[in-house]
């Protein structure tokens, strides 16, 4: 069987890319160069993918004895993941573009590519597990054995057809154990530190790269109370995300935190943090996983960021092709544009991006 593995130049996909040849998998391996470097601008000496970590993923498969390619993948990031993470903001979300990323490029365009080439399998270094359902027949996506680099959030996308061709070969390791087999075979990167922030905003100053991407800056306006008076003038909706506290240079009595931002009227909407907890969210671009529909509601846990932990919930379809998922408590700064995702125990349900 051949399988083509995706290597960033970090320990994590190199270590994937040893545990498949010692299973006997025929491999190959490819880079993705994301970015040029006029997409980047004063970030590109920081971004993750840079030049050094294509050498080192270069040097492993070497080692190893595989071939190594890299591919140019800058215009489908730039016309996929950086357009929707642009056209988000703009439009008053906040975007995750790891999942878009997952979706489009890694388990889209490349995935379709290595099949084209005659590989069997695409693999990755995501730490989260595949598994067939014996009874359904359905693949499923399943938590990874290290709960605290568990990256199936950022996986709840991915279809039938695309789990039937991925391996994760550390979904049932802890990250010790990767950085010990790394060492144990002399891996250049055995003791690299892991990429952090959003890879072509390594600096994580968004709204500077989102002004430097569209050519202008983004327009001031006015921050306005729940009654709708003018408490002050905002720097641009981009600069700001639902639950924020710091940073909105306003002097008032009582604190207060962003609760919605209206990209028509270029207006955020100021309150206390009491404003800011919900029960109840719609999402829209749904992915179910593990069940091929909702015929019913459905006890779930949910969560709503990467980094909570996820809470009781009760998740229905809706006519309109979204879901309207329940929370058993009120979830603080329910955010349009980030993505829900539901579990049963180990098994993703599947999610979709928050509506409202």
């Amino acid at each position: 069987m051949r399988v083509c593995v995706a290597m960033s130049g970090g320990v994590d996909s190199s270590v994937a890319a040893v545990l498949l040849q010692e299973q006997g998998y025929e491999l190959s391996g490819v880079n993705l160069r994301m970015f040029h470097n006029e997409d980047l601008g004063e970030s590109r000496e920081k971004t993750c993918c840079s030049l050094a970590d294509a050498e080192d993923a270069a040097l492993v498969a070497r080692r190893m004895g595989f071939p190594f390619y890299v591919f140019d993948f800058a215009q489908v990031f730039r016309d996929t993941v950086i357009r929707d993470f642009v056209d988000e903001y703009q439009a008053g979300r906040t975007p995750n573009p790891c999942a878009v990323c997952n979706r489009a490029v890694k388990f889209g365009a490349l995935l379709r590519r290595v099949q084209a080439l005659g590989h069997d399998f695409l693999a990755t270094g995501h730490y989260a597990r595949v598994e067939r359902d014996p009874a359904s027949g359905r693949y499923l996506l399943k938590r990874a054995a290290d709960r605290s680099k568990d990256q199936t959030y950022f996986l709840y996308m991915l279809t039938q057809e695309q789990l039937a061709h991925t391996l994760f070969p550390l979904g049932g390791l802890h990250k010790t154990e990767v950085r010990q087999i790394a060492e144990a075979h002399g891996l250049v990167n055995a003791r690299k530190h892991d990429s952090q922030d959003i890879c072509f905003v390594p600096d994580g100053k968004y709204a500077d790269f989102i002004e430097r991407t569209v050519g202008s800056p983004s327009p001031a306006g006015p921050f306005l109370d729940r009654e709708g008076r003018v408490l002050g003038q905002h720097k641009g909706l981009i600069r700001y995300t639902k639950g924020q506290h710091k940073g909105l240079g306003l002097s008032t009595e009582e604190p207060l935190y962003v609760l919605e931002k209206d990209a028509a009227s270029n207006t955020i909407r100021l309150g206390p943090d009491s404003a800011l907890w919900s029960t109840e969210l719609t999402a829209e671009q749904v992915n179910l996983i593990s069940v091929p529909e909702l015929t019913a509601p459905m006890r779930v846990t949910a969560k709503t960021r990467y980094s909570q932990r996820e809470a009781a919930a009760t998740v229905e379809a809706l006519p309109d092709g979204c879901i309207r998922v329940v929370f058993d408590e009120p979830q603080r700064a329910i955010t349009p544009g980030q993505a829900v995702v539901l579990y049963d125990g180990e098994c993703v349900v599947g999610g979709g991006t928050i509506r409202g």
